[in-house]
């Protein structure tokens, strides 16, 4: 058997030898897992997952390779990876460059040769914690002394959001939205577009006055990574434009939107984060499978007096998923109907929301 290259130490001391490949340096992040068994490409390039170390369960990555049009961002900025086994040479038709490769280019290191399973029991039963992945040789104390100095940043959604304001048409629109970038997927763009809507894609920080400046149909407010109290300026965004036009938010938006009405959120033992969560639609009692990635969520208990509903709960840990405020044209989503790839059973979420717009704008 061929030598270790890397390893990863766990803050109790733990490590995981393995063999390293994408970037070719040390880093300390936050240790997750994601239960997808599909869907590399768009978790490497999800930007909610910036400063993250993530574990996929899913035994085999990289034996698609990686496609162009297949990106959440242009820039990835995930924290790392780690996997049990890399498969180097792709059979795709479709694929362009390998996993390696992507993750060299952008700088962001991986390994490979990891038990997986046990790691992913670690978090499940201890939860999230900082890691580091470090040299074969790295002594364990000198490692723990590193993640101990190490404190977790809070300025992620400022360091992944647009700088400028960016803009994504389709033909003979029938709405113009602007979405809020707190480090927002692709998809979601490509979404609203499907619909019939001009996006029009602001800075997190943006002002009310820039975005009605636009003169907008609605607004959406995106996913993103870290503690949504630590956002501000897009909770402050909600409160003054609430009732003034339809807000649709996904993930991170959904905690933003229940901030700014006055509910709590908290931060999660290991989070959700997978292809497979069973959500109840309290409104027609159907069941969704849902795909999520998050760390924080909603509590329950704050919505209360808030003018805030609860409109959909997570059927493994009763968590709460949707909220809405009809009378003002506010809903939100803790999971993803965008899913790329995924399930599509939320995909009618934004007809729902374009369906809202059409109400608002024959009021």
């Amino acid at each position: 058997m061929k030598p270790f290259t890397k390893k990863i130490v766990l803050e109790d001391g733990r490590e995981f030898y393995g063999y390293g490949f994408g970037a070719d340096r040390e880093a300390i992040n936050e240790i997750v897992f994601n239960t997808s068994m599909v869907g590399y490409q768009e978790i490497m390039s999800d930007p909610s997952y910036t400063d993250q170390m993530v574990v996929m369960t899913y035994p085999l990555i990289g034996n698609y390779g990686m496609t162009d049009e297949d990106y959440e961002t242009k820039t990835p900025t995930i924290g790392g990876m780690i996997v049990r086994e890399y498969n180097d040479m792709p059979s795709n038709f479709r694929y362009t460059k390998t996993l390696h490769e992507v993750l060299e280019e952008h700088d962001i290191p991986a390994i490979s040769g990891v038990d997986t399973r046990a790691l992913t029991r670690i978090i499940r039963d201890e939860g999230s914690q900082k890691v580091i992945v470090t040299d074969a040789a790295t002594p364990r104390e000198e490692a723990l002394e590193r993640l101990r100095a190490y404190e977790m940043p809070h300025d992620m959604v400022s360091r992944v959001s647009c700088r400028k304001r960016w803009m994504s048409r389709v033909p003979n629109h029938k709405w113009d939205v602007v979405a809020i970038d707190c480090g927002i997927k692709y998809n979601i763009v490509r979404l609203l577009n499907r619909v019939g809507c001009n996006v029009i894609v602001m800075p997190y920080n943006s002002t009310a006055e820039e975005v009605m400046a636009f003169h907008p149909d609605g607004l959406v407010l995106s996913n993103g990574p870290g503690n949504p109290e630590d956002v501000k300026p897009v909770i402050e965004l909600v409160k003054q434009l609430r009732g003034r036009l339809p807000i649709f938010g996904i993930c991170m938006g959904h905690q933003l939107i229940s901030l700014a009405y006055g509910a709590r959120t908290f931060k999660m033992k290991f989070g959700h984060r997978g292809a497979n969560h069973p959500v109840k639609n309290l409104q027609t009692g159907k069941l969704e499978i849902t795909s999520q990635n998050h760390s924080y969520a909603v509590d329950i208990d704050s919505l209360e007096g808030t003018g805030l509903t609860l409109t959909h709960v997570n059927l493994l840990d009763g968590t709460a998923e949707g909220v809405e405020c009809a009378a003002e044209g506010v809903f939100s989503m803790q999971y993803h109907p965008e899913s790329a790839s995924g399930p599509q059973d939320s995909a009618y979420l934004f007809g729902k929301f374009t369906k809202i717009m059409e109400e608002y704008r024959h009021a």
